[in-house]
C-alpha cells in the first residue's frame, strides 16, 4: 500500500509539501499541486481520512440523530439534511434512536468518539444536560433544549387551530385529536394545545388521544380502538400524515365514508399525501426549508457566527379530499 512518502518521491516534493496539499493548508502553487495529484492517482494513494480529521480538528461529517428513519417525516427530512450538507462538502452520520435515551446516549458519545463537527437532533430523550456537555455545535429540531443551543420548529399552534377550526367549519360535530406523545415538553405539544383551546372556544366535544411514535400498524390499532370507544367521531385531528392515512385506512374497513361520515386532517404534508386516496388535507411544514436551515445554523456555529436560537416556520393549511 502506498504512502505519503512514495507520494512525495514521485512528485519530487517533500512529505510536508505533500501533506499542506492533501489538507490545503499554505500556499502550493498550481505545478505542485498537479504533480502532487498526480503521484497519488498513479500510486492509487488513498489519505487517511481520520489521520486527516485529527490533524485540522475538522472531519467534515455531521450527525444525525432521529427516532426512525422509516417513518416518512424523518425519512424526507433526513434526506434533505443530507442533500444540503453535502453540497456543503459536509456527510451525514445517520443514527436510529427509536426513541431509547440509552440508545441515544450511545450515539452522542459515539459521534464524540469519530470527531463529527455537529450534531443534529431531532431526537430527544435526554436530560439537556447531556446535549450541552457534548461541547459540539448542535441544532435540535422541534425541541428547546435550552437556552444556549438553536432550535428550529413550524408554528405548531397556528397549525393545530387551522386544523381544528377547518373540521368545526365543516360541520363535524364531535372531534378527536391524536397526538404525539406528550410527555416530553416539545413544540409539537403545541398542536394538542391549540385543538384543547379551539373546542372548548367553540363548545365541541374533543377527545384526545396519545400515539407513541409507531408503526402503521400500530397507529391503526389505536384508531380501532377509537372507534370502538366512540362510534360517533365525524372529524379527526392527526398529528402526522402517518397517522391520518392509518385512520383513512381503518375507516375504509369499518365503512366509514369520506368526507360524508368522517373528515380527516393531518400534519406535515409528506410526498404521499397528494397520492393516499382520497387525497389528504393536512397542515404543510416546509420539509425541505427545515433541512437546509439546520445545515446553515450548525455550519454557522461552527464558524463560531451568531445564530437565532428560536427559528419558528410558518406553516400553511392545504385541503384535499378528506375534509
Amino acid at each position: 500500500m502506498a504512502t505519503i512518502k512514495d507520494v512525495a518521491k514521485i512528485a519530487g516534493v517533500t512529505v510536508t509539501t505533500v501533506s499542506r496539499v492533501l489538507n490545503d493548508r499554505g500556499y502550493i502553487s498550481d505545478a505542485t499541486r498537479k504533480k502532487v495529484h498526480d503521484a497519488m492517482e498513479e500510486l492509487d494513494y488513498k489519505p487517511n481520512e481520520l489521520a486527516r480529521s485529527l490533524f485540522r480538528k475538522k472531519s467534515n461529517i455531521i450527525g444525525l440523530i432521529i427516532p426512525n428513519v422509516s417513518h416518512p417525516f424523518f425519512a424526507e427530512l433526513s434526506n434533505y439534511i443530507e442533500y444540503y450538507a453535502y453540497k456543503e462538502g459536509y456527510k451525514i452520520l445517520l443514527c436510529n434512536s427509536y426513541q431509547d435515551s440509552v440508545k441515544e446516549k450511545g450515539y452522542i458519545e459515539m459521534l464524540k468518539r469519530n470527531q463529527v463537527d455537529g450534531i443534529i437532533m431531532g431526537s430527544h430523550t435526554l436530560e439537556t444536560s447531556e446535549y450541552i456537555n457534548t461541547n459540539l455545535p448542535i441544532v435540535a429540531i422541534d425541541r428547546n433544549l435550552s437556552d444556549k443551543i438553536p432550535f428550529i420548529t413550524c408554528d405548531n399552534y397556528h397549525g393545530g387551530v387551522l386544523a381544528t377550526n377547518l373540521l368545526i367549519n365543516k360541520g363535524c360535530k364531535k372531534l378527536a385529536h391524536i397526538s404525539g406523545p406528550l410527555e416530553i415538553n416539545t413544540p409539537v405539544n403545541k398542536r394538542y394545545q391549540a385543538f384543547i383551546d379551539v373546542t372548548r372556544e367553540k363548545n365541541i366535544e374533543g377527545i384526545v388521544i396519545e400515539a407513541k411514535l409507531d408503526t402503521f400498524e400500530g397507529y391503526k390499532k389505536i384508531v380501532f380502538k377509537l372507534f370502538q370507544d366512540h362510534p360517533d367521531i365525524d372529524g379527526i385531528f392527526a398529528s402526522s400524515d402517518i397517522i391520518a392515512a392509518s385512520i383513512i385506512n381503518v375507516a375504509h374497513y369499518l365503512g366509514k365514508k369520506i368526507t360524508e361520515d368522517l373528515k380527516i386532517v393531518g400534519y406535515d404534508d409528506i410526498s404521499t399525501a397528494s397520492l393516499i386516496v382520497p387525497t389528504l388535507t393536512t397542515i404543510k411544514q416546509p420539509i425541505e426549508y427545515m433541512g437546509k436551515l439546520a445545515i446553515e445554523i450548525l455550519i454557522k456555529q461552527m464558524e463560531k457566527e451568531q445564530v437565532n436560537l428560536e427559528n419558528v416556520l410558518p406553516i400553511n393549511l392545504i385541503e384535499r379530499m378528506t375534509t
